[in-house]
């Protein structure tokens, strides 16, 4: 079987962070019934991840932490192949399953039942696959009769139960969250803690992003600490822990 391998190489991203001189909302309705295209500028260039050199190797469980803006989601969304390095090198090797964004892939307007089958086509797999697989996710979500209810109606703990279940369902080799469990209920995070121990136990990796220190402790076997676009610190979760608090940057 092949190995999931992540390697960045010298990997930087930066964008352009536009100034819009249109500051007050006066100016900005006559803007709209005159069709004036309001004045911008580039105000500066975000470096958003700097010289970034790193390996991720199979059978890794890696805890990415940082202060709002540290760079750890852009991070994770690079792996994902949603942001570009704008130079460098970016090596992955293995199927990646980014939870991101809670339900970002469903249909409001289609029941949880209708979305388990919507997401399943676009991960590709057949409706027979799906259908399958569907009690599985049906019973492990806990949702009972909102299964067959639009998602539009769903809380977000529910939405978070339902993208966590279909995701995890077709054992990706690399599972990427980005705070998906934040708005989970305690009981289904613990669920949820082992569902990915067992993905994990057959060599997939896992890459989780959180301010959930607990959960990363639990979760992680190394962790990285990023602050201003760079990981300034790598160990295991009690030493980078200990560093992050230190440093003040739990603040």
């Amino acid at each position: 079987m092949k190995e999931a391998f992540i390697k960045f190489e010298n990997v930087n991203l930066t964008y352009d962070l536009y100034l819009d001189k249109t500051n007050n909302l006066k100016e900005y309705v006559i803007n709209k019934l005159t069709n004036r295209r309001p004045v911008s500028k580039v105000m500066e260039k975000v470096a958003a991840l700097k010289n970034i050199n790193i390996e991720f190797r199979h059978g890794d469980r890696i805890g990415i932490i940082g202060r709002n803006g540290a760079g750890k989601s852009t991070m994770l969304k690079v792996i994902s192949g949603i942001y570009k390095p704008s130079s460098g090198k970016l090596t992955v090797s293995g199927n990646i399953q980014p939870l991101i964004e809670i339900g970002a892939g469903f249909d409001p307007e289609f029941t949880g039942r209708e979305n388990i089958y919507l997401n399943g086509y676009m991960l590709g797999f057949t409706k027979e696959q799906i259908r399958l697989k569907e009690n599985e996710i049906i019973e492990f979500t806990e949702l009972g009769e909102f299964i067959d209810v639009p998602v539009k109606y769903y809380s977000s703990g529910m939405a978070v139960r339902l993208a966590f279940t279909i995701a995890t369902s077709i054992e990706p080799e690399i599972l990427a969250f980005d705070e998906m469990l934040a708005a989970g209920d305690i009981e289904f995070i613990q669920k949820a803690k082992l569902r990915m121990d067992s993905l994990i136990t057959k060599a997939k990796m896992l890459i989780i992003v959180s301010h959930d220190l607990g959960m990363i402790k639990s979760l992680c076997t190394k962790v990285l600490v990023f602050h201003q676009g760079q990981i300034c610190f790598i160990g295991t979760p009690d030493e980078a822990i200990e560093f992050y608090v230190n440093r003040g940057y739990d603040k």
